[in-house]
Order: C-alpha cells, then structure tokens, then sequence
C-alpha cells in the first residue's frame, strides 16, 4: 500500500510540474508541445502530433503557443485552435468554429455554442487531411479579415 501512494505522490508531482511548465522560461511553445506529445505516449500523442503536421501544412505562418496549464494553441491573426487531450479524445477547438462552413462535416462536438465548434478524435480514427487542412485555412482567413479589415485596426 504505501508504493502506491508513493506512485501518487509522484504522479501528482510530475503532473503539477507538467502544468508549471507553461511558465518556464527559456523552453518554447513548440518545444512544450513536443514534450506533451512524448509524454502522452499512446495514440493520444501520435494523434496530436498528425494533427499539429496538418496545422503546420495547412498554414506554415502558424504560431504555436502554449496556454491554460498546458493546451497547445494555434494562432495566426488571432486564436484558430486548440489541441486538447483528453482520456478517451483529442480534441481540437476552432475558437470562431461557428462562423465557418463546414462542408465535410467534420465539427462533431461544441455544436451548440454560439462561438466555438469542435472535432473530437477517438483511438483509431483516421483523419480526413484534407478536409481538415481546408478548414484550417479558413479558420485563418476569417482572423485575416477580421484583423484586417475591422475599422479599430485601420487605425
């Protein structure tokens, strides 16, 4: 019995410096993504790795960033989306997913906000690359114009 608290003990350490390590300084957004995708080590981490590859294709200006205790953020022009893990899911939150088209149906989760829209990924599922890298595109497009094209930004 008491290996076994140890092991908690130690879980809950490792898991508190897991989320501490937003704040580091010195270690890159992109590095800290690495290192979730390492220690996650199961289909969850080489699901969050195809997806983060898609998200680079679909726009290699992306800005990776690392924020809430430890979720991998995608930007450019403003937040495109979140890669979230989860027990049994990845998830990947598009912040305005609600105002894009979305015509392969990929959205599967958050469906009813007013805002954000979601995709959760299951073990085994394969991903429809393209169909994901077009929403993507549009996802930066729509930050494009809304940075670019609202009048507080003209200046």
């Amino acid at each position: 019995m008491p290996n076994a608290r140890r092991k908690k003990q130690k879980e809950r350490k490792e898991g508190s410096i897991a989320r501490k390590s937003g704040s580091q300084k010195g270690k890159s957004p992109s590095r800290m993504i690495d290192e979730r995708i390492k220690e996650l080590g199961d289909w969850r981490g080489k699901m969050l790795s195809q997806l983060r590859t898609l998200i680079k294709q679909a726009d290699p200006e992306v800005v990776e960033e690392w924020k809430w205790r430890g979720v991998p953020v995608w930007s450019h022009d403003g937040l495109i989306c979140t890669g979230e893990t989860y027990k049994n899911v990845v998830k990947m939150t598009f912040s305005k997913g609600a105002a894009l088209e979305d015509p392969s149906g990929l959205f599967n989760s958050s469906l009813d906000g007013n805002t954000r829209r979601a995709i959760d990924f299951h073990e085994g599922e394969k991903i429809d690359a393209e169909a994901l890298k077009a929403l993507i595109r549009a996802a930066v497009t729509l930050n494009a114009s809304r940075a670019h094209g609202s009048p507080s930004s003209r200046g």
